[in-house]
């Protein structure tokens, strides 16, 4: 969650929620189908565990750059900047903005996902696909955009998307454990033949990666008071004890439930008082909505930066701009999600083409660059060994990522009502 760049008033405890509520989101739903299906019960927990030691020790690096050379740099692209130079800016930059547009499809897909979920739960006959939903959620995304011009302007609705993942996460884990406690034994083998089990591990493994990270830590620690590296290690802290504990409740409670029938969005699987179950949905979909805006608005920033749109939120100038601007960007991040709305192989895609690089990579690689002369040699091996091995991974899972999604698309077709 972005906040103005210059209000350093925050507390670590504050950017430790703004974390918290990042890995909570509605993608919480989907980690039972997409990680522990395709690793199982072994592979998963292992899994998890080291994503989460991985993911903190990475973000730990970048954070502790963060006041590099006696100043302070607010953007993940002017900390690789000012290391490796300004082509690195523009690398980064489109490695950022990679992330961020391929996080708002998920979000797409899941808002689409929730909206059919409430719908099959008051109409017998099911007529409305997919896509339609996907295009419904666009439209109240672009609604959103186009209302809300700022980050600053929403603050009140941050409140308000932490206390809707409360309500499709406590939903969803009584739900799912009350299915479970009723339920025959479960199916928890791995499916497919062993070239498909070899890609989807690989793809669950990008999963895992995706779940803890956004590559916007500097952006974050930018509202941090002095001691901005100290008041951020806690955050961190904060983010991978405290704040993991509903996302591991949630995925393992799913899992145990349902077994290999895992859904990639979970409400579809569980049963109870439909009331309940549509009051989830729509929490998650709102919850969607909230959370696309805040990863969209790094893109919205630069176009309203670019052509120096300041105006109000209904001047007729700014209003415009918006519509023309973000309502384009969100068609175009619709008409992809609603082509091929396969949510693990997006998860994965993005896990390979920019979680991997940006949070594992490059932070391995500045922070060798950085403190080069400080580091012993085993220290400089084991970073050298966390760039060439991610390096790996982000090939293989960039590979297994493509292969899942043309293999989805030939099994369902697109605009496929998944």
């Amino acid at each position: 969650n972005l906040r103005c760049i210059g209000e350093i008033t925050d507390s670590w405890f504050q950017a430790g929620v703004v974390l918290t509520s990042g890995v909570n989101s509605v993608f919480v739903l989907g980690y039972s189908g997409t990680i522990m299906v395709h690793l199982g019960w072994i592979g998963g927990v292992v899994g998890l565990v080291l994503a989460t030691a991985i993911s903190l020790y990475a973000n730990m690096l970048v954070a502790k750059l963060h006041e590099f050379r006696g100043k302070r740099h607010i953007r993940y692209r002017d900390l690789a900047a000012e290391i490796y130079g300004r082509k690195a800016y523009y690398l980064t930059w489109a490695l950022q903005y990679v992330n961020l547009f391929m996080i708002n499809i998920g979000f797409l897909i899941l808002g689409a996902s929730s909206l059919k979920a409430c719908y099959v739960l008051f109409v017998e006959e099911v007529t409305m696909k997919l896509p339609y939903f996907t295009a419904i959620a666009g439209f109240v995304c672009i609604l959103f955009a186009i209302s809300t011009p700022n980050l600053s302007s929403l603050r009140v609705w941050l409140a308000c998307s932490t206390i809707l993942s409360l309500i499709y996460i406590v939903v969803a884990s009584v739900l799912a454990a009350k299915d479970g406690m009723n339920a025959p034994p479960r199916d928890y083998s791995i499916h497919g033949t062993t070239a498909s089990k070899i890609f989807s591990i690989i793809g669950a493994s990008s999963n895992l990666m995706f779940a803890f990270n956004t590559g916007m830590v500097p952006e974050i620690q930018a509202t941090l008071r002095q001691p901005a590296v100290e008041n951020m290690l806690k955050a961190l802290y904060f983010q991978f004890t405290i704040g993991v504990v509903p996302m591991y409740a949630i995925i393992f409670i799913g899992y145990w439930a349902y077994g290999a029938s895992a859904s990639t969005y979970l409400l579809s699987n569980v049963s109870g008082p439909v009331w309940v179950k549509a009051a989830a949905n729509i929490s998650a979909f709102l919850q969607s909505v909230i959370a696309l805006h805040i990863f969209a608005s790094p893109a919205y920033e630069y176009m309203d930066t670019k052509f120096k749109i300041t105006g109000g939120a209904f001047e007729l100038k700014s209003l415009t701009f918006r519509i023309v601007a973000r309502g384009g960007y969100l068609v175009i991040s619709s008409t992809v999600s609603a082509l091929l709305p396969f949510l693990g192989d997006f998860e994965s895609l993005t896990g390979a083409l920019s979680t991997f690089p940006l949070t594992f990579i490059l932070a391995s690689h500045m922070y060798l660059v950085a403190k080069k002369s400080s580091l012993s040699s085993l220290q400089q091996s084991w970073l050298w060994l966390n760039v060439v091995f991610f390096s790996c991974m982000s090939i293989a899972a960039t590979v297994a990522a493509i292969r899942l999604i043309v293999v989805d698309s030939k099994k369902y077709h697109v605009f496929a009502d998944v």
